[in-house]
């Protein structure tokens, strides 16, 4: 394949001439990295094998656009193409601006020790390989030994040697480094990540279930203060072992048809995931929380939320309506807690979560505060 053409276009696109990135993305054979990927397949997903077709090998590769490499325990190296493979995405390679983004907040200079958490394919630790000029500096870890193991082949065959090693990254770090770049979300900052920072290191990272990208700047005292970015993205979480725990599938079914407290909202049907400060200021006021949309009867517009704690909510806009039926069960009113944010966004025009400050504490305590909002990890 000639990638040339395919990854300077990926540069165009993402970065400009004379960018610190343009050089990496321009030279960084990501479809070496990514060789096969999973695509939706009606419920489920199927793998492609990049060398059966080339062109859409590089239309793929070199697109601005997340590529799934495992689902569940499955990944796409092992996939049978021909099969459905069921479950949720469990690695990918990221979309390039996103890594590319993540990156650039961590202020990257020469001679920088570099954490890169979540090696994935790879192609982050590529990426700031070619931006540091030395791979001694770049650190990958994953808690998966088979992308690790994958990843390290693969850095090897495009001349990239930076260290990966296979361990909990929310665990005890191997070693200090000026510079912790997550690209998975964590709940609440791990204290080993601020005993792994060196003084007046950089840690950069987002907030499990949020749209929130954080930096923080470690402070004397071991802890670390910083901001939430005017920017946003989201990663999948960390996990503890080869899959996330089961999605809320039986609260799901269990609460399609029972009986709840039924009210009626003035609004709309929302997808909650797509409006990323409503959906990030509910997640810190009630973590955990799935969300899901559909097509009711007659075409109307339904979505429910679901709580590890049993709360459900359901909610139907009937088509060419815009008050909403809601019912609600369990102990919590999760949708009135949603009510409250919305009515927050339209009486002051926005949301706290976006530019607040935040303070870490040593132990991993972190604090997020705006004007008179406030809200702990």
């Amino acid at each position: 394949m000639d990638w040339k053409p395919h990854a300077a276009a990926l540069a165009a696109t993402v970065a400009h001439p004379g960018s610190d990135w343009w050089v990496p993305l321009m030279e960084t054979p990501r479809h070496r990295l990514v060789e096969r990927w999973f695509t939706p397949h009606g419920y489920g997903w199927k793998a492609v094998n990049g060398s059966d077709d080339e062109e859409e090998w590089a239309a793929a590769a070199y697109s601005d656009r997340t590529l799934v490499t495992q689902v569940g325990t499955t990944h796409a190296d092992w996939a049978d193409p021909k099969t459905t493979v069921a479950g949720h995405p469990t690695s990918s390679s990221t979309e390039p601006s996103l890594v590319v983004r993540m990156l650039r907040h961590a202020h990257l200079t020469p001679g920088t020790r570099l954490l890169d958490l979540a090696t994935g394919s790879g192609y982050s630790a590529a990426l700031a390989c070619h931006r540091l000029g030395d791979d001694s500096l770049v650190t990958s870890v994953d808690i998966d030994p088979y992308l690790t193991t994958a990843a390290t082949d693969r850095l090897d065959q495009i001349g990239l040697h930076p260290t990966v090693i296979t361990t909990d990254g929310a665990g005890e770090l191997p070693g200090v480094f000026d510079r912790i770049v997550s690209m998975v979300s964590v709940q609440r900052i791990p204290s080993h990540w601020l005993k792994g920072l060196a003084p007046g290191g950089r840690l950069v990272t987002t907030i499990t279930g949020t749209g929130l990208i954080i930096t923080a700047n470690k402070t004397r005292d071991g802890g670390a203060e910083g901001q939430v970015e005017w920017d946003r993205g989201s990663f999948m979480a960390t996990r503890n072992g080869s899959d996330y725990p089961p999605a809320l599938n039986d609260l799901f079914v269990s609460s399609a048809d029972e009986e709840g407290e039924t009210t009626v909202s003035p609004f709309p049907v929302l997808n909650v995931m797509q409006a990323w400060e409503v959906w990030s200021m509910l997640t810190l006021t009630a973590p955990g929380i799935e969300h899901r949309v559909g097509t009711g009867p007659g075409g109307s517009h339904m979505m429910w939320m679901l709580h590890p704690d049993g709360s459900w909510a359901r909610a139907t806009t009937e088509r060419g309506e815009r008050t909403t039926t809601v019912v609600q069960g369990g102990r919590r009113r999760l949708y009135d807690l949603l009510e409250g944010i919305r009515w927050r966004w339209i009486d002051h025009g926005e949301l706290p979560v976006y530019g607040a400050k935040v303070t870490i504490t040593p132990n991993g305590e972190t604090t997020l505060t705006r004007g008179g909002w406030k809200a702990t990890l």
